[in-house]
């Protein structure tokens, strides 16, 4: 293999390395980002839309539509159909000017460079998601936990290494997915587990309360509101839930809560006018940089 191959192979290969962060990319580079980032994207879409409608007629176990899964396995963490459906179909819109922003003509622009860095990482995301919707609807739990313990670290990942991204694009690229990643770990490992009994329950009234945890830890030292919304809107489909099918237990009016505070808080550091102040004040130098402010930024607006 000649070194000019050897080469070309490896300029390639740094495109689709999520750790590998670059200044500018050549045509070829970003060719190949567009092409894997648009069709990972599509498949993904098609991929959800059929399932939501179709059960897989192929696997070992037992086959069902994704929201039939969410029906059968009706665990503390179940999620309600139309809202998170409603959530994934914003998301998919929101994600187009993302992709958009892969084709800027400009090589040496900002935002293409921005766009390309994360474009590894959205890709992942894209396959991580395909693969774990058909390992959910074919009863694979355990297998399709484990796509998401992966897709969650890296979008966590991306959302330590890329700080400086626009505002769309850190809410469709790794805001919202991240949120959702989080949740399904609890969502899908909760089925993994067979959480139906009355010890799980118990179990699982303690742990919701990390979602609230999670949330603030962003909208406190980031200041993220994009996640804060995210996770607010997944816990009023887990409440919703919760509450149409199990009115006795406490997870719904926790869920309830929890989705309060965060809107609250998210509202907070959003429209920081209306409390003419900043509810989370830091002092100075605590918590790291501006860098780490992805929707406070000023060249980032």
């Amino acid at each position: 293999m000649s070194s000019e191959v050897r080469e070309h192979i490896e300029e390639h290969a740094n495109a689709l390395n999520p750790n590998h962060e670059q200044r500018s990319y050549s045509r070829g580079q970003v060719i190949l980002l567009r092409i894997v980032a648009t069709v990972s994207w599509l498949v993904l879409v098609v991929t959800s839309i059929y399932y939501a409608f179709e059960k897989p007629h192929e696997g070992q176990y037992k086959r069902r539509k994704i929201w039939n899964q969410n029906w059968a396995h009706h665990t503390p963490f179940a999620l309600n159909a139309i809202i998170v459906s409603i959530y994934w179909i914003v998301l998919y819109i929101l994600q187009i000017p993302y992709i958009a922003s892969l084709y800027s003509a400009d090589l040496a622009s900002e935002t293409l460079t921005t766009a390309c860095n994360l474009a590894s990482t959205f890709t992942y995301h894209n396959l991580l998601q395909f693969g774990f919707i058909h390992l959910w609807c074919r009863s694979y739990f355990g297998w399709a936990l484990l796509l998401q313990i992966v897709n969650f670290f890296n979008l966590t990942f991306a959302y330590f290494k890329y700080p400086k991204t626009t505002k769309l694009t850190h809410i469709a690229v790794v805001a919202a997915p991240l949120a959702w990643t989080f949740v399904s770990l609890y969502w899908t490992g909760a089925v993994a587990v067979h959480a139906k009994h009355l010890a799980a329950r118990i179990v699982a009234n303690v742990f919701v309360w990390t979602w609230l945890v999670y949330g603030y830890f962003y909208l406190i030292v980031f200041k993220d509101w994009a996640l804060g919304f995210s996770l607010s809107v997944l816990s009023a489909a887990l409440g919703v839930a919760q509450f149409l099918t199990v009115i006795v237990a406490v997870q719904w009016i926790e869920a309830f809560i929890i989705m309060a505070l965060l809107f609250l808080g998210s509202l907070a550091i959003a429209v920081p006018g209306i409390f003419g102040k900043d509810p989370f004040k830091r002092a100075d130098g605590a918590g790291g940089d501006r860098e780490r402010e992805p929707l406070l930024g000023g060249e980032n607006a």
